[in-house]
């Protein structure tokens, strides 16, 4: 068996790659601009440095795991391919009525988001199954056919097919699969009850229009990734990253690539959980930034929190019902346009604003010297000393200074400020536009930030973090080893995990418990051929059972863990309340109080099946006791509480031992990131790795 793993994270910036030894724990990386025109272009190109610089033998490594965000750019950018839509006759404009809610009340001129099938592409088909799942009207084998011919002449090189209450009796959509395979072989399906299989017509054909439009974006690159890997003798099977946090391989990402939409931020969520679990009880603030995108995500008793369905391309980043649900399980976690290509401008009331438009990797930042003129956050902590222009990415990009400040300049004298006044300005206000995000999403939880402690990672993370912690009151910063591609480092812990839903319908008072065990049991069985497919032994996996549960009445659902099966054969009485009391634990942990007396129903029942990867430990890379003197040198660095440039120390982070302890300011400085330690804040290297840093205000523990 192979001694090496090899986790590759593409952002919207950077792609960055990771080869981890198990023998010796020793991870090499490559942090490389993602090439947009071509994004396997990047990966390969860092895949043949490691190779190459650390003479690493392409046959040693035993699995490859990747995570990109792609996908997810494709959705929100509209570079899907034209996908059409068949569904039950009378129903074609469902993704057009969607809700019918009004995420602004008051808003005169509301944009809904378009539907990424135009009307001109959905079609119509005689056919009708009914709410109890009985066949009412069959399936009209010669529509199907005439109405899949129409939207592929038209143009439609991936098709949905969406037909009226599919996920209580699939026959329907089985068999137009099965006829439309033969008849159009060269056009991608999706049906929904493959990937979204509950109630609920808008969001099951939201999600699985969204795995059409996405669908043959994702087998071409997948195939040709995995095709070029193994020509360089990387003879290892592909892994893909889901927005669950866990792994599947590549037949199945092929099929459903909807499920890997959030993959890259569900890394680092994972890689925040692993890497910070022994320095902070288990609460942390996961906070990841990176070149486009900014990621925070709450862990809570060393677990990323799951939610089962979010939306993407939102019209209103923090509003919900205005973007395009997505039914998939995802880590929960907040997104906003603040990374380091985040463009800064001045607005129609000349007031500065920071994104959410990026300049990417293409331009990308002005200091780049690749043509871009915007002023960017990269640009400001170059100009207030926070980045070493010698040193950016480990010194692989050359920094251009002179085109850097006269980004700044431009806009400077737009806004009547000097340089370093409108850099700090840049810096300040990306920071407080991640910390209102991160309060709103805390406090949706009845979180005090406080009680948390910040991991950073990302390129651009640590060099936030303190401005960030110091804006929410958090007095405990973490920097984990090679924060820099943290996210990477996070797909070689992942777990493999599959997620199945039914809609079962079923009352806890007087429903039949032999029923709602035989759903549990259909959807471990699904799941067990999943793994089994990957070569994985299911009998090792861990199963989880939930249910989207309500009080009768209710107009909404709330996912809550039960206790482990079976729930028949036993006493009836006792299995009813040992469920009842599992569903009102967890509303009284989302809403305090339950209402008295009222009964309860599942919707859905759901399992999360999860599988740990065989193989040693991930750990942080070692820190040598006999390292040299990590001092650097000296350089200004702008602190407004130091009254501006201060004179700062420069440390090498590879060089600190374990038990260094340090005072602020510091800027420490690796290959992939530098961490920004203000004035009164104290440095300590944890046995684990990490690096702690107390704020001021606040006595060590």
């Amino acid at each position: 068996m192979g001694r090496y793993s090899l986790g590759i994270d593409i952002g919207g910036t950077f792609t960055d790659v990771v080869a981890h030894d198990h023998a010796s724990g020793r991870q090499v990386s490559r942090k490389i601009l993602t090439t947009h025109d071509d994004p396997a272009r990047a990966v390969l190109d860092a895949v043949d440095d490691i190779v190459r610089r650390f003479d690493l033998d392409p046959a040693g490594f035993r699995r490859v795991v990747h995570a990109t965000t792609l996908f997810t750019n494709a959705l929100i950018e509209r570079r899907g391919v034209p996908t059409g839509l068949l569904t039950t006759r009378g129903f074609r404009d469902v993704l057009e009525i969607g809700r019918e809610r009004k995420y602004d009340l008051y808003e005169i001129a509301i944009r809904k988001p378009a539907p990424l099938v135009p009307r001109d592409l959905r079609g119509e088909v005689t056919e009708r199954i009914g709410a109890d799942g009985r066949v009412l009207t069959p399936l009209d084998e010669a529509d199907l056919l005439a109405a899949a011919r129409a939207l592929a002449d038209a143009g439609a090189r991936s098709l949905a097919i969406v037909f009226l209450h599919a996920y209580l009796q699939p026959a329907h959509e089985q068999r137009a699969l099965a006829v439309l395979r033969e008849a159009l072989p060269q056009v991608a399906l999706t049906a929904s009850h493959e990937v979204a299989p509950e109630l609920r017509e808008y969001e099951r054909g939201s999600t699985a229009v969204a795995n059409a439009y996405v669908k043959p974006l994702a087998e071409r690159y997948l195939d040709t990734l995995a095709t070029q890997i193994r020509a360089r003798g990387i003879d290892a099977d592909v892994s893909m990253m889901m927005s669950s946090g866990g792994l599947t391989h590549l037949a199945e990402a092929r099929r459903t690539p909807v499920q890997m939409l959030e993959s890259g931020p569900a890394a680092g969520a994972l890689a925040a959980a692993h890497f910070g679990a022994a320095d902070a009880g288990g609460r942390l603030l996961a906070f990841d930034m990176g070149g486009t995108t900014a990621k925070l995500s709450l862990v809570d008793d060393g677990e990323p929190l799951v939610a089962y369905g979010f939306e993407a391309a939102r019209q209103r980043r923090f509003i919900e019902n205005s973007g395009l649900p997505i039914r998939i399980s995802t880590i929960e976690l907040i997104e906003i346009g603040a990374g380091g290509g985040s463009i800064a401008h001045l607005d129609a009331l000349g007031l500065l604003k920071v994104g959410p438009q990026s300049a990417g990797s293409e331009p990308g930042p002005a200091a780049y010297g690749r043509g871009g003129d915007a002023p960017t956050v990269t640009d400001a902590d170059f100009a207030l000393g926070y980045l070493n222009p010698d040193y950016f990415a480990g010194g692989t990009l050359a920094i251009d200074l002179d085109a850097c400040r006269a980004a700044l300049g431009a806009l400077a004298a737009r806004a009547g400020l000097d340089t370093e006044g409108l850099a700090w300005g840049i810096h300040d206000v990306v920071d407080e536009n991640m910390a209102s995000a991160a309060r709103v999403h805390i406090a949706e939880r009845g979180k005090d930030p406080a009680d948390y402690a910040l991991l950073c990672t990302g390129g651009a993370g640590p060099v936030h973090a303190w401005t960030l912690a110091r804006k929410l009151g958090i007095r405990h910063i973490l920097c984990p080893p090679s924060a820099g591609v943290a996210s990477a480092l996070g797909l070689l812990v992942a777990p493999a995990r599959v997620d199945r839903v039914a809609t079962i319908g079923f009352r806890l008072v007087d429903g039949d418990l032999g029923r709602l065990e035989a759903g549990y049991r259909a959807l471990e069985a699904e799941a067990a051929a999943v793994l089994a497919e990957a070569g994985l032994d299911a009998g090792a996996a861990t199963v989880q059972r939930l249910a989207d549960g309500r009080f009768v009445g209710q107009g909404f659902d709330l996912v809550v863990s039960l206790p482990a099966g079976p729930y028949d054969g036993g006493d009836d009485t006792a299995t009813r309340a040992a469920l009842r009391a599992a569903f009102e634990a967890g509303y009284r942990e989302k809403y305090q109080r339950t209402p008295p007396d009222v009964p309860v129903e599942f919707i859905n029942v759901r399992i999360a099946v999860r599988l740990p990867i065989e193989g040693p430990p991930v750990a942080g890379p070692g820190t040598d006791a006999g390292a040299a003197d990590p001092v650097k040198g000296q350089r200004a660095v702008w602190f407004p509480e130091g009254g501006g440039f201060v004179d700062t120390v420069v440390l090498d982070r590879t060089r600190m031992r374990v038990g260094d302890v340090r005072e602020g300011p510091a800027v420490i400085e690796d290959e992939g990131s530098t961490l920004v330690v203000g004035p009164g804040g104290r440095i300590e290297v944890l046995p684990s790795g990490n690096l702690s840093v107390r704020l001021p205000g606040e006595a060590a523990t």
